[in-house]
């Protein structure tokens, strides 16, 4: 009599589903997270309810587009001379009110060049206005 050996039972999971159950859990997952948005502070700005004209003496108009050409009363100026030009009218007049037009386009590290010419020029009275094309 011959003796056989027993072939070991080999205990295995199916993998064949697996790509199912990884998918029906991250759908889980998916419709079960809750994202909270941020909703920010709730703050009312108050309206103009008159408004006034300035004098042209009084006022002067910073205009900056997309692509980064600025002008100051319809005339183009480099960056690094707008301390010098503000400086030069806030000398004639102390009460100078700077008007800063801004292009929506405008790329913010312009933005922040004048800002810094107009703050060696002590220009404290400034006025911020966005404008552009939606």
């Amino acid at each position: 009599m011959k003796i056989t050996k027993k072939q070991g039972v080999q205990s295995t999971i199916p993998t064949g589903s697996m790509a199912d159950i990884i998918f029906l859990l991250l759908i889980f997952f998916m419709v079960t997270t809750i994202f909270k948005m941020e909703e920010g502070l709730p703050i009312s700005l108050p309206r103009a309810e008159t408004g006034s004209e300035l004098d042209r003496e009084r006022l002067m108009n910073i205009w900056a587009d997309r692509f980064s050409r600025v002008s100051i009363n319809d005339k183009l100026v480099e960056v690094e001379l707008i301390d010098a030009v503000v400086s030069k009218r806030f000398e004639e007049n102390r009460s100078l009110i700077v008007a800063f037009n801004i292009d929506r386009r405008t790329k913010y590290e312009l933005v922040s060049r004048i800002m810094d010419q107009l703050k060696e020029a002590n220009a404290v009275n400034v006025t911020f206005v966005s404008v552009g094309e939606e």
